[in-house]
């Protein structure tokens, strides 16, 4: 990872928040708020995120600056959003993008998935109104920076979650989606879809979708990273 520079060092740290020594360092997608010698709680992070105007993970400890999607990822994710609004209507389930945080307490995360799909009624972490805890489906939009971690560790955050069913991962450079489905006895497998002319059939809830669709307004001859 790339070093910001020093003009950044605790600049977006908030008085409430301890802290010794802090630097933002990441790349254009994902940087991590380092501490020297200590981490934070997820009280501290909370704090700090309500008033932040910028989003942040947290990752058991470290907080994790999110940058502002580029144009392909957030077509991908808003063509998704659409698709899965006009199936879902009138059905009980409840559909967020990008902004919606969740928190994963078995393995002490809270992050903001780019799509996701709450049963209703939808779970609130206890105490809170602006937290959710229960996605049956969850969608992230693939970047270089973040593919292995959201092919990885995070699907196994994820996993972590009982209601959690259905995982779509979406490449944002060429057509690709990776489709993994929890089957009755626990056991995930994985479809790798590479036509654009196909249709994705979601199990968790009644969606169908042709990927060409979306893929809508996509350009893969854009400089993107």
């Amino acid at each position: 990872m790339q070093d910001i520079g020093k003009e950044n060092d605790c600049s977006i740290v908030p008085k409430s928040v301890p802290y010794n020594k802090t630097t933002l360092v990441g790349t254009v997608d994902r940087m991590i708020l380092q501490t020297s010698k200590r981490d934070y709680t997820p009280e501290e992070y909370l704090e700090f995120e309500i008033h932040s105007e910028e989003r942040h993970e947290y990752i058991d400890g470290e907080i994790v600056l999110m940058t502002g999607g580029l144009p392909n990822h957030n077509k991908i994710a808003g063509n998704l959003y659409i698709a899965l609004s006009i199936d879902l209507k009138r059905k009980p389930y409840e559909i967020y993008i990008t902004d919606q945080r969740l928190w994963i307490p078995k393995k002490r995360i809270y992050t903001y998935p780019d799509v996701m799909v709450m049963p209703q009624p939808i779970q609130y972490q206890e105490g809170r109104r602006d937290t959710l805890i229960n996605p049956i489906f969850v969608a992230e939009v693939l970047s270089k920076s973040t593919r292995s971690y959201d092919r990885e560790e995070k699907f196994e955050a994820y996993q972590t979650i009982a209601q959690f069913q259905e995982y779509l991962l979406i490449d944002q450079y060429k057509v690709q989606i990776e489709h993994r489905i929890k089957d009755d006895n626990g056991i995930w497998t994985t479809t790798t879809y590479e036509d654009e002319n196909l249709a994705v059939s979601l199990n968790s809830v009644p969606c169908q979708f042709v990927i060409a669709d979306l893929y809508d307004k996509v350009d893969f001859s854009a400089d993107q990273e």
